[in-house]
């Protein structure tokens, strides 16, 4: 049994960081953050080109036909350098949708697009997680009314819609009676936003089991966020410790004080254990059908709580220059705020873990 990542996974994670980059790293993120594009093209498209964009697609399909823990490994690479690029709907809860509950004419339309990075779909399922007043989604007579918010990768061209039956629906990002709305978050380097359906065609997903595609959707889609946050806080852990390296203060490096190493040291203990939850949540998504769902939630809210201590830990060894967006630390900081929120807070996701483990109602 290996308790680790074979030589292709380690070589993925690999050319993604080199690509990631070459892309600019936290300038390109920069750039975006600031509004000058919407869905940062050139980093698509270098995802499509290296397959991260069609990793759990089929060949048959265009994609490269890999697993979800394959996925996970690409979106901890993602968090490290904060990509602005859309991963967990478009690439993993999608494929997932159209895999599950799809006919093969909607497969055959949609898996190639996505694969290829010629389309980006969205995730409308967040009332399923935890519905704010006034939210959610009602199909009647093939037409769907309601609202849905925090769309995961709301800048699409195809959205892929949960109603209040957990039956799933494909929507044109461009629909009569559709309306749009940007949310204004924390987190700028991946919009999100309301989608309000005012009686909207929509093409069903008819083909499986819907409530079941919707289960595996939030169970994928919150380990690819646990481990968008994984990589978000080792690049936050590693920042701390090279700025602690390099800062000198009476005389001497930071690094040799010792409540600064306590610190850099509990940041270290707290995460590492967090590496092998998430790769064994992302087995446990193909492998473990069992064990899927209670491993999911056990990865989003550890992650969400560990994310946030490195996260403040960090920011605190940088003392006032953590808070400058000079150094820039807020984009991470405010992505593993985000991370932790979307598809259920660490509260509510142990309350499902203990409801389906019959510990609670």
């Amino acid at each position: 049994m290996e308790f680790g990542l074979s030589e292709e996974q380690v070589m993925l994670q690999d050319a993604l960081a080199r690509f990631l980059t070459g892309t600019g790293g936290l300038e390109r993120t920069r750039t975006f953050a600031a509004g000058a594009d919407r869905r940062a093209p050139d980093v698509l498209q270098g995802l499509a080109e290296l397959g991260v964009t069609g990793l759990i697609i089929p060949e048959a399909h265009g994609g490269v036909g890999l697993s979800l823990l394959d996925a996970a490994l690409a979106a901890e690479q993602l968090g490290r350098f904060v990509a602005p690029a859309p991963f967990a709907g478009t690439a993993v809860m999608a494929p997932l949708a159209l895999l599950k509950a799809g006919d093969a004419g909607q497969q055959a339309t949609w898996l190639p697009k996505l694969a290829s990075g010629a389309a980006v779909a969205g995730v409308a399922l967040s009332e399923i997680t935890g519905a704010r007043d006034g939210a959610g989604v009602e199909a009647r007579d093939g037409r769907l009314h309601g609202r849905a918010q925090f769309v995961v990768d709301y800048e699409a061209d195809l959205y892929i819609v949960a109603d209040r039956a957990r039956g799933l629906h494909l929507v044109a990002a461009d629909a009569p009676g559709l309306t749009r709305t940007d949310f204004r978050t924390i987190d700028a380097t991946r919009p999100t936003g309301e989608l309000v359906f005012d009686g909207v065609a929509a093409e069903p997903l008819k083909a499986g089991d819907g409530p079941a595609a919707v289960r595996a959707m939030i169970d994928a889609g919150r380990v690819m966020l646990a481990a968008d946050t994984l990589g978000a806080a080792q690049d936050m852990l590693d920042q701390a410790v090279a700025y602690a390296k390099g800062r000198v203060q009476f005389g001497r490096s930071i690094a040799t004080f010792q409540a600064v190493k306590h610190m850099c040291a509990e940041m270290a203990a707290s995460l590492e254990p967090c590496r092998s939850l998430v790769w064994y949540a992302g087995h446990a998504l193909d492998h473990l059908p069992e064990e899927a769902s209670v491993m999911a939630c056990h990865a989003k809210a550890h992650l969400s709580e560990v994310g946030t201590f490195v996260a403040r830990t960090a920011t605190e060894v940088h003392g006032g220059m953590g808070f400058t967006d000079l150094v820039g630390l807020h984009y991470w900081f405010k992505r593993i705020g985000f991370n932790r929120q979307v598809l259920g807070g660490p509260q509510a996701v142990r309350a499902e873990a203990a409801a389906l483990q019959g510990l609670a109602a």
